[in-house]
């Protein structure tokens, strides 16, 4: 049994990027790793966007969404990728391509199932941030599944169907629900929240705190368990 913590985020969003190896940086601080299980849920920060459109220009995409001249969307994702370089990741805004992440979170609903969700998300983040991919393509989502270690054919049927898509949009009808209006946002035992992309230290300290509690109310069995198939009173053999 592992402690949940569930985390929304979007792809093309540099926080939830920045957020994610702060978080990463807390968790390898943390005692007991083994302990918590990460699960990716989704978030689009431009739903409307089309699918099939793409902006091979972030700034002009920034100004034409934001109202801001191209030079003030310079500057501000100027900001944006030194808090990046601070936390070890590349934001290569020059090369960023912008589209629709629809697909690209179903894809991450595919890998989670296949207990590849973490390694998809890294994947993710740098094809976009770093590498200049567009996320949004088909042929890429399938070339960076693969790299994620998922089945080609898995893939595949996948995209060429609607596979997924009730968990996508159950996921941000959840995130309205609890009220986020903003990115990443992690969700520890359902009873601790750390919003935006904090220091490691405030991920540690709220996660050290949540993993207390929940340790007090799933208690350690006293010696190390090796699990075979077994019989429980009800008559269940498995």
């Amino acid at each position: 049994m592992q402690m949940k913590i569930e985390v929304w985020s979007d792809i093309v969003c540099p926080f939830c990027y920045i957020g994610k190896h702060h978080f990463e940086t807390a968790l390898q601080q943390f005692g007991e790793p083994q302990a918590v299980e990460v699960e990716w849920k989704s978030f689009q920060l431009d739903p409307d966007l089309p699918k099939g459109t793409a902006y091979a220009d972030t700034y002009q995409y920034l100004a034409e969404r934001k109202g801001l001249s191209i030079a003030q969307a310079r500057e501000m994702t100027g900001g944006v990728a030194a808090s990046g370089k601070r936390a070890g990741v590349e934001l290569n805004f020059d090369s960023a391509i912008v589209a629709n992440t629809w697909d690209a979170h179903r894809l991450l609903h595919l890998a989670q199932a296949a207990n590849l969700g973490n390694a998809l998300k890294e994947t993710l983040f740098h094809a976009h941030f770093t590498e200049g991919k567009n996320i949004g393509d088909r042929e890429t989502l399938i070339a960076l599944g693969k790299t994620a270690g998922l089945e080609e054919a898995a893939i595949i049927a996948m995209l060429d169907s609607d596979q997924y898509g009730y968990e996508v949009a159950q996921d941000i009808q959840e995130a309205r629900n609890i009220g986020i209006r903003g990115v990443p946002f992690f969700v520890l035992n359902r009873k601790y929240a750390v919003s935006g992309a904090q220091p490691p230290e405030v991920f540690l300290q709220t996660l050290e705190k949540a993993y207390a509690e929940w340790r007090k109310e799933n208690p350690k069995i006293p010696f190390d368990l090796t699990e075979g198939p077994t019989c429980s009173p009800d008559g269940n053999c498995d």
